[in-house]
């Protein structure tokens, strides 16, 4: 694992030092941004994945009667807001623009990596 923000995030969920929650919607895009946006070999990829799948709590949306639609440009943007309510968290992190512009959603808080990191940094 690199040494970047969201590594760090990653080692503080780990630690539990608060609740990381994902979903299928979510792996596959960090599966895919893995892929694309990085070096990472299939080993590299898989062991990231499977990391995250062990720190992690995962719910799924589609067996909740919890449903976004039409709220982002992006459906899949939609999923990943129905994760979150779905999970009831207070913070949804993620670097996506399309979602950071919401600024809050239902009460869950949409802010970026290095905001949620500045939550700790304040203590």
């Amino acid at each position: 694992m690199t040494d970047g923000l969201c590594s760090k995030l990653v080692l503080r969920a780990n630690k539990g030092e608060f609740e990381l929650y994902t979903c299928p919607i979510i792996l596959n895009e960090f599966e895919e941004k893995l892929r694309t946006q990085f070096s990472l070999t299939k080993a590299e990829i898989k062991e990231a994945l499977t990391l995250i799948k062990e720190i992690s709590l995962t719910v799924n949306p589609i067996e909740s009667n919890v449903e976004v639609k039409g709220v982002c440009r992006d459906k899949d943007d939609d999923m990943v807001l129905t994760c979150a309510l779905t999970a009831k968290v207070d913070f949804l992190v993620t670097g996506d623009r399309d979602l950071l512009i919401i600024g809050v959603y239902q009460g869950i808080n949409i802010i970026s990596p290095r905001a949620f990191e500045l939550l700790f940094d304040s203590d």
